[in-house]
């Protein structure tokens, strides 16, 4: 038994047990802790950084209901009002502002029109002078767009905090930063979890770490075919004019062009959407070489009004050995080029860089089979006690308050 570190020493002590404690603080553990205590169960987070870091807070926070499918999105659409009450009730910004996808092609415009055929007025064809306005650009090379008014927009690290906050301020919820979770020991009915502050008798343990839930449970992850994906993302100064004097409002919708076509699932079902593909592959084959989905959501701070682009991948040709390729820390000049060419397109000029930084994520499988089959879910039961919850595809924010309450209806 490992006696507490002493760098957590003066740290309030861990309750001695509770219904359910939640392995990981970001957005996927934070929801299933509070719907389990909205049920009336008590709640132990547990957070081995002393902040939130991870990959739902270094995303844009743009929901994307809208370009789900399926069960994903009757997950998306209960995360959207779940966002909205969240918002409310722990105090942070959270804006119904949409998003816009831009078209400059035809066959973008094609995709574009089905998916609003599908979606049955929840999302409007707009022409070139409507998409044009609505994502508030000067370039003349926008042939059309959709508008999306379910999307939102969260400002997800100031999210994150003031929802651990709030929780933490309830009867019978806690929330320990700096704290890591050892092992896990299953008993009569209960699991002991040993953490860096000491241990805790819990009814039942989620784990909600996600690219981390290799270092848990190898073999099962292995097993499930989870890959880390690593993204990177870019906060940029816009180029003068170019945004047609909005760049300065934070209220605006997030702005998406045709390459996010090839990424959300709600598209899948275009024929036209093999077309795009091709046609990409053919004019811009770096493009798709780095998986480029060119979005932009409008921020304000102390640098000033900036825009936080993204995102891309390493080029497949960097990729010598994709195992190893995943983890590697070190970023990708070429994947930024490509990213940043994509962005002076979109926006008629180069932009100038203020920061960069890589999001780790997972993409794994769609499950075949069970209540999660074709979803980006991953929920196993590795050992007793244990549920493991893992969002692939970057999709955390868009549907992890829905997700929560279909999970926790199974673990009491």
């Amino acid at each position: 038994m490992r006696p507490p570190s002493p760098r957590t020493a003066h740290l309030p002590p861990l309750p001695a047990s509770v219904d359910l404690v939640v392995v990981g603080a970001g957005i996927v553990g934070l929801a299933h802790a509070i719907e389990a205590h909205a049920r009336g169960h008590s709640v132990l987070v547990v957070e081995r950084d002393a902040r939130p870091g991870g990959a739902s807070a270094r995303r844009s926070g743009h929901v994307a209901v809208t370009t789900q499918d399926a069960a994903t999105l009757s997950c998306a659409l209960a995360s959207r009002e779940r966002w909205l009450k969240l918002g409310r009730e722990a105090g942070f910004w959270v804006k119904d502002a949409g998003a816009v996808v831009v078209a400059r092609a035809a066959d973008e415009l094609a995709v574009l029109d089905d998916l609003v055929a599908a979606r049955d007025g929840d999302a409007r064809l707009l022409d070139a002078a409507e998409a044009t306005e609505r994502a508030r650009l000067t370039g003349d090379d926008v042939v059309g767009g959709a508008l999306l008014p379910l999307d939102l927009r969260v400002e997800v690290g100031d999210a994150l905090g003031a929802t651990a906050a709030w929780l933490d301020g309830l009867p019978r919820a806690d929330v320990a930063w700096s704290t890591t979770a050892w092992a896990f020991e299953a008993g009569s009915g209960r699991t002991l979890v040993r953490t860096s502050r000491g241990e805790v008798v819990a009814r039942r343990v989620l784990v909600a770490v996600g690219p981390e839930l290799d270092r848990f449970y190898p073999a099962e992850t292995a097993l499930a075919g989870l890959r880390h994906d690593v993204r990177q993302v870019l906060r940029v100064a816009a180029p003068s004019g170019a945004l047609g004097g909005a760049a300065t409002d934070a209220a605006a919708p997030v702005v998406l062009d045709g390459t996010t076509l090839l990424r959300d699932a709600a598209y899948a079902h275009s024929p036209a959407l093999a077309d795009v593909r091709e046609r990409l592959r053919t004019v811009d084959p770096d493009l798709v070489d780095a998986d480029v989905h060119l979005s932009f959501t409008r921020h304000a701070g102390p640098a000033g009004a900036t825009l936080l682009l993204g995102d891309a991948r390493r080029p497949r040709d960097e990729a010598a050995d994709g195992s190893r390729l995943e983890r590697d820390p070190a970023r990708s000049e070429a994947a930024d080029a490509v990213l940043l060419r994509a962005a002076a397109g979109l926006l008629g000029g180069p932009v100038r860089v203020h920061a960069r930084w890589s999001v780790h994520d997972v993409t794994a499988p769609r499950p075949r089979r069970g209540p999660f089959a074709g979803t980006p879910f991953l929920v196993a039961d590795p050992a007793p006690g244990v549920t493991t919850v893992t969002v692939a595809d970057g999709l955390g924010t868009t549907t992890a308050l829905g997700l929560a309450v279909k999970v926790v209806d199974g673990l009491f």
